[in-house]
């Protein structure tokens, strides 16, 4: 996921695993479809973890390449799963402020 800032682009990365998460992570199984669209393999069960995610700034960054992405997943897929990370950060630094 990429998010414009006026200092560089934020890009975080949410990992992959072929381990099966824990019941209370937040992590979707990648559907079969979208592990071919994303260029992974799809004979492996995979899910993504994103309650996990390490960022990188565009421009600064020593380990993005600037070569052409292998592939992405679907907005159909990724977007509600998105609309949800961002709704839990909310909730994250609402507890917080609270505290």
């Amino acid at each position: 996921m990429r998010l414009a800032r006026p200092d560089g682009d934020l890009v975080l990365f949410f990992p992959i695993t072929t381990k099966q998460p824990e019941q209370a992570r937040f992590a979707a199984e990648i559907p079969a479809m979208e592990k071919r669209r994303a260029g992974l393999d799809a004979d492996l069960r995979l899910w993504i973890i994103l309650d996990a995610f390490n960022t990188d700034i565009v421009g600064r960054s020593f380990y993005i390449e600037p070569e052409p992405p292998i592939g992405r997943f679907s907005k159909a897929f990724f977007l509600p799963l998105l609309r949800e990370f961002i709704a839990r950060r909310k909730s994250l630094t609402e507890i917080s402020r609270i505290r």
